[in-house]
Order: structure tokens, then sequence, then C-alpha cells
């Protein structure tokens, strides 16, 4: 039998945190709560703690001191209004705003869990495609790519992902952590930006539309034809 995720509840509303508490023991979670900063911070540095949901206040000082001793440990933010600045495009936080359906909550939780599962992979390939997780870098064929944090992100999820059709608000929700406006174009947008840095001119798109779903990644072939997209530079 595999062992319990341990979820540290750091959450100043004594009401919704008896709600959060029940709710993951019910769902096969081991739960520590507290409501004041410094026992969060003393809590959250026991290595069995595997994630920590947060809101108190000041609560972007308990989770700067916590990265001190535990810099991946995720992060869940409940917000009542817009997410740290640092929690967007990152693996290891999420963020999720008041009021929330439970089971948001708990998808929420498990994507994180499953984030840092796979941080434990340093090197993704997809055919010519090589992405380095440590030193954030990527590569087609002998060409290095340069990418901002958020395309990086995306792209690391794109090849996590490959041949699965993937909804504009699941990317949303998995790549930015929260919802935007649906009328947004936020997802277009990016994905116009790594097409410009990872495809080659004359070939089909690694970023495949698919008319009313999404976006599917498609690998490149493992042999990569000559790099012509140093003619552009």
């Amino acid at each position: 039998m595999s062992t319990p995720v341990r979820v540290l509840v750091a959450e100043a509303d004594e009401a919704l945190a008896r709600i959060v508490d029940r709710g993951l023991r019910a769902h096969g979670f081991e739960v520590a709560s507290v409501d004041n900063a410094e026992a969060a911070v003393v809590l959250a540095t026991d290595v069995t703690v595997r994630l920590i949901v947060l809101d108190l206040p000041g609560a972007e000082a308990v989770a700067a001191r916590v990265r001190l001793s535990r810099p991946d440990v995720p992060v869940l933010w409940l917000t009542t209004g817009d997410p740290p600045p640092h929690s967007e495009g990152q693996t290891h936080a999420l963020s999720l705003r008041k009021p929330f359906a439970f089971e948001e909550l708990i998808g929420r939780i498990r994507a994180l869990t499953r984030r840092a599962n796979e941080r434990r992979v340093t090197t993704l390939t997809a055919g010519d495609l090589r992405i380095d997780l440590l030193a954030r870098c990527a590569w087609r064929g002998e060409r290095a790519i340069d990418l901002p944090e958020r395309e990086f992100a995306l792209l690391e999820y794109f090849v996590r992902h490959p041949g699965r059709v993937l909804s504009r608000p699941t990317i949303l929700a998995d790549v930015w952590g929260y919802h935007f406006d649906s009328a947004s174009n936020v997802v277009d947008v990016y994905v116009r930006y790594l097409r410009q840095k990872i495809d080659r001119p004359a070939e089909p798109s690694l970023i495949a539309s698919v008319r009313g779903a999404g976006y599917r990644f498609d690998s490149p072939p493992e042999t990569a034809s000559a790099d012509l997209a140093t003619a552009k530079a």
C-alpha cells in the first residue's frame, strides 16, 4: 500500500481549514493544520510534508522562509485576488481563488504532486528536440533555443504530453496555474511564440492546431533535417 501524501494546511480561516482538512482526509491524504506563520514554517521544514496549502497573513514571507530549506516543496496558494507573481508558470506553485469547489482544490493538489514526481526527470527528449529541466535550456538539433520562463514551461508541458489533444482551458490551468477569462487568447499567443522558435521553415509545426479542440504536440523525427532556421538570423 502506498504511503498517503502529507499535506500542510496553513489557513487562518478556522472554518475553512476544518472543511479542507476533512475533505483531504476523505480523499486519502494525511493532513497537518496550522493557523499561524511560525507554526507553518516549523512544520513545513519536515520532509514528510509533501505539499503546502497556504493562506495566512504574510503568506509570501512564510513561503520565502520555507524555500530557504525546502526550495522545491509545492505550494498551493489560496487567494481572494490575483495570485503571487512568482507562482505563475512555475512547476512548484499553483493558485486557487476563493470561493472554490472542493474538486478544484483536489485537482490542483494532484497536479502539484504529479509535477513534483515529474521533476525527478532532468532531461526530456522528443526526436531532435531536447530540454534540460535543471539548466532550463532547450535545443532543436544543435541549435540552442532561448526561451523565457513561461515559454519554457509551455514547451515542457507539450513535450510531456506528446500526441495528446490539449484544450486551451486545460493548458491554462496546468501551465499558468489559474483560469483566465474564457475570451483570453494567451495560449494562442504563447503557442505562436513557441512555433517561431522551435519550428523549421517548410516543415509542419511541432504544435498542431486541432480545430475546435486545442493543440497537439507532434514529436519531430530523431534524424534532424538541415537546420534552416539559422537563415533567419
